[in-house]
């Protein structure tokens, strides 16, 4: 029987496979594990809308606080949802106009 070793290039070469297999079995479970996080973030239930959205300008500037759902503020990336607090400092503090629609600073206290 011969002592001789497989050369060193099929060692190599047999080692390689061995880590794609790794390497897919690995890819694999990170699939499953990103579709079971996706099916249960489905299943969350959405958070609420805010009460109050800060609209602002193509620049980012703040124009109007509008209450949620105001059909007169726009819609997308023109639009931040503001917690009540914050859109007391709006209106209090950094005097950002009220839509005249929706009323905010009425719902806020703020005048009545």
């Amino acid at each position: 029987m011969s002592d001789a070793q497989p050369p060193r290039l099929d060692l190599l070469r047999f080692l390689e496979r061995v880590q794609l297999q790794d390497l897919e079995r690995t890819r694999g479970w990170i699939a499953a594990e990103e579709q079971r996080l996706a099916e249960e973030a489905s299943r969350q239930p959405l958070p609420p809308p805010p009460d109050w959205e800060l609209q602002t300008d193509l620049s980012g500037r703040p124009m109007q606080v509008h209450t949620d759902g105001c059909r007169m503020g726009g819609k997308g990336f023109r639009m931040k949802p503001l917690t009540r607090d914050a859109a007391l400092r709006a209106v209090g503090v950094d005097q950002v106009p009220t839509c005249p629609y929706c009323r905010p600073d009425v719902a806020l206290g703020v005048l009545d």
